[in-house]
């Protein structure tokens, strides 16, 4: 009788810490895109380290390129503004561009891997990207 009990108890938690992760306040937008790195418009993701901006998702897409062949995509849309009244979305720092500044609540995100640095308790909402390894780069969620 007790380990259905604390089998049921176990599942409740286990699902409970599930629900938090998912719970990001920024909406959720349907898109696929692919870009062709090669175009003058994202001439800058060349090379490793840099970022651009990209169409989509709820208030623009900021694109970094970590490595050769790994690029992560983050909504430009801040948590801190779930309702997106703010003006200005995420933009980088000027004295260090792997920090991303909500203008608003100065709440402060990492371009690296979207998580918060002050001011919030959720990262950033986090796109699929996947990369051909030559000229294209696809983003979607």
């Amino acid at each position: 009788m007790k380990i259905p009990s604390l089998f049921l108890f176990l599942v409740l938690i286990i699902a409970s810490s599930c629900l938090k992760n998912n719970q990001n306040p920024v909406p959720s937008i349907p898109f696929d895109i692919t870009i062709d790195i090669n175009l003058p418009s994202y001439y800058q993701l060349q090379g490793v380290g840099s970022w651009t901006y990209v169409n989509g998702g709820s208030r623009g897409i900021i694109v970094y390129r970590r490595t050769i062949d790994e690029f992560v995509a983050f909504d430009r849309h801040s948590p801190m503004d779930p309702n997106g009244t703010c003006f200005l979305p995420l933009f980088p720092e000027q004295d260090n561009f792997l920090q991303l500044k909500d203008t608003c609540s100065s709440a402060q995100y990492s371009l690296y891997d979207g998580g918060p640095i002050s001011g919030s308790q959720f990262g950033l909402r986090q796109y699929a990207t996947q990369f051909n390894g030559s000229n294209l780069l696809r983003i979607y969620n």
